[in-house]
């Protein structure tokens, strides 16, 4: 558990917005199609398949809200949620990276997305990186890294799927990515580890999300 959002105060109150209404709001596949107002946006992206819609299930404890898909890379678009009512925030689900099927003209309008949003959006609070814990910060992640420290937007590395690994190498891949990040400008120096499936880090990282959309 990361110290800073052990305080009981602040994950109750993250557990009780995040159980009030959350409702998807609409899909940007260009950036003139953002939403106009100036409400906070926590921004989640990741490697196809690294478990971002489970994740985003986990976090608003719904079944459903963000479509979860045995293909990867089926989200092409970058798609918000309203969190609160009144509205507090928006969670963002960036297009997942490293699909290997796509054409490169794909690849290239997802940079071009993906780029312009994190350097040009003011409302952009932090970026979540999720990293799969069954094989840690991989070179398509790395450049995500590098994508995010040239644009200037923090971000907390989450590493997923937690209880699909042994103990020690869990524990193993946790110090590497924490040595990781500490690499970065832009990276926060704590990880997250979460398992959707069992509820691991989900209170924790929620607690992070309700904090990160006030600074």
């Amino acid at each position: 558990m990361t110290e800073e959002f052990e305080n009981d105060e602040l994950v109750e109150q993250a557990r009780k917005l995040f159980s009030g209404p959350v409702t998807f709001l609409k899909s940007a596949p260009a950036l003139k199609f953002l939403p106009e107002s100036g409400e906070p946006e926590i921004a989640f992206c990741g490697r196809s398949n690294v478990g971002k819609s489970s994740l985003l299930n986990a976090l608003t404890g719904r079944k459903s809200i963000a479509r979860t898909s045995v293909t990867p890379g089926r989200t092409q678009e970058l798609n918000f949620f309203d969190v609160g009512e009144p509205l507090q925030f928006r969670l963002v689900d960036m297009p997942g990276y490293g699909f290997a099927k796509a054409p490169p003209k794909v690849v290239e309008t997802w940079r071009r997305l993906v780029r312009d949003y994190l350097r040009g959006r003011v409302e952009l609070k932090r970026t979540l990186l999720l990293v799969d814990s069954r094989h840690g910060v991989k070179a398509v992640d790395a450049d995500m890294m590098k994508m995010l420290d040239e644009a200037a937007v923090g971000y907390r590395i989450v590493l997923t799927k937690a209880d699909k690994i042994k103990a020690s190498e869990l524990e193993k891949v946790h110090a590497e990515t924490i040595a990781e990040a500490r690499k970065h400008p832009a990276a926060y120096p704590e990880v997250h580890v979460t398992s959707s499936e069992k509820g691991l880090g989900i209170a924790e990282l929620r607690a992070a999300v309700l904090a990160d959309s006030l600074i």
